[in-house]
C-alpha cells in the first residue's frame, strides 16, 4: 500500500512553484495532493502525482532538486476525532509521524502520512481496519 511522494526543493523566489506546475502540466501529470513547508530561505513541496517516476525525471531535467519518498495513504471518516483514534493507535505502538497532510472529500478524509516505520505503521493500520489507499488509487484522486 505504499505510495511514492515527490519532495521538491523550492527557493523562495517568484515563479518556482509556477514552474513546477508547468513542468507537470506539460507532461500531463496530475497533482492529486500537495503541501508546502517553508522557512525564510526555501520551501519543500511534497506532492502526490499521477506518474511519480516521470515527474521525477522531468523535474530533474528542469533543474529541480527532487526526492522520491514512500508514504502511506489512508481514508478515515470525515468526523471529529476520527484521525485522533488512528494516531493514538500508532503513537501507542511507538510509530512516530514525521509529517502528514490531508484533504476531505464528502464523508471521507484522505490522509497521507510519512511514519518513522513504514512496515509497522502499515501493519497497525491493517490490524485496526483503517481503509488504506492503494498507490494507484491515491495517484488518481
Amino acid at each position: 500500500m505504499l505510495a511514492k511522494q515527490l519532495s521538491i526543493f523550492l527557493e523562495n523566489k517568484g515563479g518556482r512553484l509556477t514552474k513546477v506546475t508547468e513542468v507537470l502540466g506539460q507532461e500531463h501529470i496530475n497533482l492529486t495532493a500537495m503541501s508546502i513547508a517553508d522557512n525564510s530561505d526555501f520551501g519543500i513541496l511534497r506532492c502526490i502525482v499521477s506518474d511519480p517516476e516521470l515527474a521525477y525525471t522531468k523535474l530533474k531535467e528542469a533543474g529541480f532538486t527532487v526526492k522520491i519518498t514512500d508514504v502511506i495513504g489512508m481514508c478515515v471518516p470525515n468526523t471529529p476525532g476520527s484521525l485522533a483514534v488512528v494516531l493514538k493507535h500508532l503513537s501507542d505502538s511507538g510509530v512516530f509521524i514525521e509529517y502528514l497532510y490531508s484533504f476531505s472529500n464528502g464523508d471521507g478524509a484522505n490522509v497521507v502520512i510519512r511514519p518513522s516505520n513504514l512496515e509497522e505503521c502499515e501493519r497497525i493500520l491493517e490490524e485496526i481496519k483503517v481503509d488504506l489507499l492503494a498507490a494507484s488509487d491515491l495517484y488518481k484522486l
